[in-house]
């Protein structure tokens, strides 16, 4: 008969061996040269200064400590070649006459009488030109935003009147949100030259914040084509989606899947949380209750909530199967700069077309 220690010491080797056996299995971490030959395999052919594109982007992903795996270099690839081609500050078609409403239309929102805008922008640059002329002849949102600081800082009351008027929030070849990039700058690997808006447009920059946005939390989703609607539509917006639509399916309350569960513009309860209180008593919970775990949906504990995990459970009963947890978002665009009908599953898929030709640039290796 076969000894209880020497049952365990075979367990303890065999339990060793395997243990070595999943180690040896994760891929060995790739030096920055090896990094950036891996983007230089990736990049569409066409991309002018590949070298450029992938320091900055190696930089990138390694000050935020994420993993160069073709999956993850390829997301990043796709999204910046849907937004800009790898422009890095990209021309916008009509940008003068976009940005002139925009300023308008902010305007009006405050109260604003158009008059004072309109006399504000006749003030002349130090170039001799109004501002009004510089704003029409802009052609990029980088040319734009540095005239529109120009301008507060120069007419009168200029931060005061018109602080918050600047027609540009996005910019960069990830067209990423610079009050994102304000938000998330306290890692930013370089010195700051004027201000992170500026940074923004820049590609090293543009790439850091773009990078940060749609890789810089986690997510279960099954394929990265949640993340880029996630990208266009907030972090999570597909995993809510998801549940709005579980709870519409068990309170039989039509919701919009936007990804939205509470209202941030009011303290009045939206349309999610109202149908979620409906089920309230079936699953043995207030409104309080309900109100503070959907405050968690921007998070990845909203996942752990009892919330969520009853409603799933009420949604699967009901539809007798497991039904998904991610859902692309039913939102359309909408922006100064969009011309025709888009939507984000729209934006998604366009994205997810180029990172399957991506992937399949670099054959044989794992995702």
């Amino acid at each position: 008969m076969i000894s209880c220690r020497l049952i365990i010491s075979l367990s303890g080797l065999l339990l060793l061996a395997g243990c070595a056996s999943q180690q040896g299995s994760q891929p060995p971490a790739l030096s920055p040269d090896q990094a950036q030959a891996r983007i230089l395999r990736l990049l569409p052919s066409q991309v002018a200064d590949r070298q450029g594109w992938a320091r900055d982007i190696q930089v990138a992903f390694s000050a935020q400590g994420l993993a160069p795996s073709p999956s993850n270099l390829c997301a990043v690839l796709a999204v910046a070649e849907q937004e800009s081609s790898f422009q890095v500050d990209p021309v916008v078609p009509g940008l003068g006459r976009i940005a002139r409403e925009e300023i308008d239309r902010r305007a009006a929102k405050v109260h604003v009488p158009a008059l004072l805008v309109s006399a504000a922008l006749q003030v002349h640059a130090s170039d001799g030109q109004s501002y009004s002329q510089r704003l029409a002849k802009a052609r990029t949102e980088k040319e734009l935003s540095a005239i529109f600081d120009d301008f507060i800082g120069r007419v009168p009351m200029g931060q005061t009147l018109f602080g918050g008027f600047n027609p540009v929030h996005t910019g960069g070849p990830m067209q990423v949100s610079i009050a994102f990039a304000e938000k998330h700058a306290g890692d930013y690997p370089y010195p700051v030259q004027g201000s992170i808006r500026h940074e923004v447009f820049s590609r090293r920059g543009g790439m850091y914040f773009g990078i940060a946005h749609l890789l810089g939390y986690p997510v279960s989703y099954p394929q990265p084509l949640y993340r880029f609607a996630d990208f266009n539509a907030g972090w999570y917006a597909s995993r809510n989606a998801a549940f709005q639509s579980a709870v519409s399916r068990v309170s039989g309350i039509k919701l919009a899947l936007d990804g939205d569960l509470i209202r941030y513009d009011s303290i009045l309860p939206g349309s999610t949380e109202l149908a979620v209180r409906t089920l309230g008593k079936q699953m043995g919970l207030r409104n309080p209750s309900i109100r503070e775990q959907l405050e968690k949906g921007d998070s990845p504990e909203f996942e752990n909530t009892d919330l969520y995990r009853q409603v799933f459970a009420l949604a699967d009963r009901a539809a007798g199967k497991s039904v998904p947890r991610e859902q692309l978002p039913g939102i359309e665009l909408k922006s100064p700069k969009i011309t025709r009908q888009l939507t984000t599953a729209w934006f998604a898929k366009r994205v997810d077309e180029r990172y399957q030709r991506c992937m399949a640039r670099n054959p044989g290796t794992q995702p």
